[in-house]
């Protein structure tokens, strides 16, 4: 078997790094890098709440502080960003804690506030996000 470089294939080296796992050569297995590799899926997995929150929460901030812009399009988003993330929690429990992270939520709700001020030119919305994360989550509920 060709050994494949991670820096220099990493498709080719994880191919590799599975059937070695698959067939128990555990002694040619890289490890800091299998190591990292896992630690990344996790990280991903984090970055895809995260930015799918913040996706959602823009989207509630334009339909509560522009109701005359309201739309199909936002409810669309709306409800896409939702079933995503009600999807990934599911899949991925440990993903709830992040919901208990008062830290996120101040970075989530930052990023949501730039990009609302940057599609809608406002610069009027909350410093702090007031909505629970179960009425964010929740199916039918937009703020008023």
């Amino acid at each position: 078997m060709t050994m494949h470089s991670y820096d220099s294939d990493i498709i080719a080296w994880a191919n590799e790094q599975a059937h070695l796992l698959r067939s128990g050569r555990f002694d040619c297995l890289d490890i800091a890098h299998l190591a990292e590799e896992i630690e990344d899926v996790g990280k991903s997995e984090q970055r895809e709440l995260a930015h799918r929150m913040a996706v959602l929460l823009s989207h509630l901030l334009k339909w509560q502080y522009q109701p005359e812009r309201r739309g199909s399009s936002w409810e669309r988003t709306i409800r896409e960003q939702r079933r995503a993330l009600i999807l990934r929690l599911k899949r991925t429990p440990s993903l709830k804690a992040m919901l208990r992270d008062a830290d996120w939520w101040e970075e989530i709700w930052a990023d949501a506030i730039a990009a609302a001020i940057a599609e809608t030119g406002l610069e009027i919305f909350p410093e702090n996000c007031s909505w629970t994360p179960s009425e964010i989550l929740t199916p039918d509920w937009l703020p008023e």
